[in-house]
């Protein structure tokens, strides 16, 4: 399907949770954990979406934030849609032992990388965080891949009460791990990268910057002369550190260069 634009009909549409939804099509998706999707709009715009099903009946999974995602929301099975892709960089899946950790929606790109880690006989530590225990998503999809699932919420309403960053160095302090996977929000993933780099551990890390081509073009997407979309949206512990803006800045849908929150 990379390319251009293919018209793809949907199969299931579910909820994941309070605000997040799963849409799923009639398609084989050859993608790597971690590639994005462009999902045309009629009379919006395209949305870049992580895939969070791949192989046959691929998906997307999706938070209701505006326009875009509400007019998708609105789709039912059978009615049809156009999807270009699968772009960018994911995750690349080694041998050995991998704490991967997700922040609220970041689990969407990171559920097929448990998928694929465990069928390639890796041993899974899956630190799943979120606000509230009705915000969290795909828990049982981590612990159907065979990983060993730690939920953690802001307050404590499911597992344990505090950061998906505290669990994450609360395991570093009792297992050995080859390497760290993580995506979520940035704020989160500047933490994930001082703990990973403090403790010498490979990461690579899935970030979010707006984006309009997908392709590397128009320049939206941009992160110290590289664009999230082609040279990411997975970095490297050693990219991260590199870029300035990673953690402080980003720009807007206009352009404007604003505040990481």
């Amino acid at each position: 399907m990379k390319g251009g634009l293919e018209v793809v009909r949907v199969v299931e549409h579910y909820d994941e949770n309070g605000s997040c939804k799963t849409i799923r099509f009639d398609r084989n998706l050859d993608a790597r954990p971690g590639q994005f999707v462009m999902m045309w709009i009629p009379g919006v715009d395209e949305l870049p979406m992580s895939v969070s099903h791949i192989g046959e009946r691929f998906g997307v999974t999706y938070k209701i934030v505006g326009n875009g995602t509400e007019r998708l929301a609105a789709l039912a099975v059978d009615d049809l849609m156009a999807v270009r892709g699968p772009y960018g960089n994911g995750f690349s899946v080694e041998k050995g032992r991998e704490l991967v950790v997700a922040g609220g929606t970041g689990m969407a790109c990171l559920a097929p990388l448990v998928e694929a880690c465990t069928l390639a006989g890796n041993t899974v530590d899956l630190v799943l965080g979120a606000r509230t225990k009705e915000e969290l998503m795909m828990a049982s999809r981590g612990e159907s891949a065979g990983a060993e699932v730690h939920i953690v919420t802001d307050d404590g309403s499911e597992g344990a009460k505090g950061l998906a960053t505290d669990a994450m160095e609360g395991l570093i302090g009792e297992k050995r791990f080859d390497r760290v996977y993580a995506c979520g929000p940035e704020k989160m993933l500047t933490r994930v990268l001082d703990l990973a780099l403090n403790n010498r551990l490979p990461l690579q890390a899935s970030i979010e910057r707006y984006m309009k081509c997908g392709i590397g073009l128009c320049d939206s997407c941009a992160i110290d002369g590289k664009h999230v979309c082609k040279d990411g949206p997975v970095f490297s512990g050693e990219d991260l550190s590199s870029f300035a803006e990673f953690g402080r800045t980003r720009l807007s849908r206009s352009g404007r260069r604003v505040t990481v929150e």
